[in-house]
């Protein structure tokens, strides 16, 4: 008779996300995973096919939840530039509130596993390539409207504004002087008038 399993999957993946995120990879033994997920060893390795396989399937869902939420976001906008400027706001509020200064699960990700990993290696580029094109049809959206001039090259402005996004999740891991972020942030827009 197979086993019952007593424990949510998607409330434990979300588990192992935040632990693997605060932690890393490789600081997160299969011991720190039952005690957070309060799920036996075997459980772990039944339901997703051992730490390995575990921190792939967070990772995944931490892409999967921050690509719909990005996307919802700019789409709520009204404007480009408006819209950029509270995306820019909102990353550096979470990095304010965030107590334990995670920063970004994915340049986590980077920095301790790129470049020696090719398969994440690939993850990570399949990732900048959708953050690239999502802020592009943005700035299309921009110069639809009229509230960007045509002559911008917005395949270039796509790139740095993801730069610049991905550097206050970095900056912020060490030091968060809000005021400062946020003259960059002014200062990077300018980039859209």
């Amino acid at each position: 008779m197979p086993r019952v399993k007593k424990f949510n999957e998607e409330e434990t993946l979300n588990k192992a996300m935040c632990l693997f995120w605060r932690n890393g990879f490789h600081a997160t033994s299969m011991q720190d995973l039952v005690d957070y997920l309060g799920i036996n060893r075997a459980s772990i390795y039944d339901t997703y096919g051992g730490k390995r396989a575990l921190f792939d399937s967070a990772f995944d869902h931490y892409r999967k939840a921050n690509r719909k939420q990005l996307l919802a976001f700019l789409k709520s906008q009204k404007s480009v530039k408006t819209g950029f400027r509270k995306l820019f706001e909102n990353g550096i509020s979470e990095a304010v509130f965030d107590t334990e200064r995670k920063g970004c699960f994915v340049i986590n990700v980077t920095t301790e596993l790129v470049p020696n990993d090719e398969e994440i290696l690939h993850v990570v580029q399949e990732n900048k390539a959708f953050m690239t094109a999502t802020f592009e049809e943005f700035l299309q959206s921009g110069i639809d409207s009229g509230e960007i001039s045509v002559d911008k090259n917005i395949k270039n402005l796509a790139s740095l504004l993801h730069t610049f996004y991905n550097g206050i999740k970095v900056v912020s891991k060490t030091d968060v002087d809000e005021e400062e972020l946020l003259t960059s942030v002014d200062t990077i827009l300018t980039l859209l008038d």
